[in-house]
């Protein structure tokens, strides 16, 4: 199933699994409670969602439907916890490289990036050397050769924007574009050093909130 067709909120449920396995491996799988936070914080999240845990709990009985979460009770204590089985488990269609789960993870909870915002974004769970590194994990999630077919594609560059965007096609199919040659550079290096710069303290100032709600009671 390449292109499940899921909701928004599926969408949600789904990359907050995936995030959540890797960041923060000893709080998983994740309580219903600990699933509706990472589904409404403000960081890291586009769009923001107000979700509560009822919503959160209906979610992800239809995605445990479609074969996409695995659902864990504990009938001793009550607690139910949840995984993800969306991809990279013995049962699930999509088999991705370590750089490929961390870009498909960010364009499933920030919606359509550039491969320099990729790069910046995926930085807990992931390490790419430079921009081509994402470009070449774009590629191959581009590559409708791939097993299961391509489940990514590229968005008309934006003009004004150096790159084009990507998005995953797991809401519905999206048309492919040809890559554009890149515009040139700026004579001055303000522009590049500066939007490095405010790329790096955005995800810092996230990484520090999202690292405050999960520290919180």
């Amino acid at each position: 199933m390449a292109n499940p067709n899921l909701t928004v909120n599926e969408i949600r449920i789904v990359g907050c699994l995936m995030e959540k396995a890797v960041t923060t491996p000893e709080q998983f799988p994740l309580t219903l409670n600990a699933l509706t936070l990472a589904c409404t914080q403000k960081s890291s999240r586009d769009p923001v969602l107000s979700l509560d845990q009822d919503t959160v709990r209906r979610t992800a009985r239809v995605l445990e439907d479609k074969g996409l979460v695995t659902r864990e009770e504990n009938f001793r204590t009550g607690v139910t916890k949840y995984r993800q089985r969306f991809c990279n488990t013995p049962f699930s269609d999509q088999q991705f490289t370590t750089a490929e789960y961390a870009v498909v993870c960010v364009l499933l909870l920030r919606g359509a990036q550039t491969p320099g915002e990729l790069r910046t974004r995926t930085s807990r769970m992931h390490g790419f050397a430079d921009n081509d590194a994402v470009s070449a994990a774009l590629a191959s999630l581009l590559d409708p050769e791939r097993e299961g077919g391509a489940v990514v594609a590229r968005l008309p560059r934006v003009p004004g924007r150096r790159d084009h965007e990507y998005m995953h096609l797991f809401s519905g199919v999206i048309d492919s574009v040809p890559a554009e040659e890149r515009p040139a550079a700026p004579t001055t290096p303000r522009s590049s050093r500066l939007d490095e710069l405010e790329a790096r303290v955005q995800t810092l100032e996230e990484e520090l909130a999202a690292l405050k709600q999960e520290l919180s009671p």
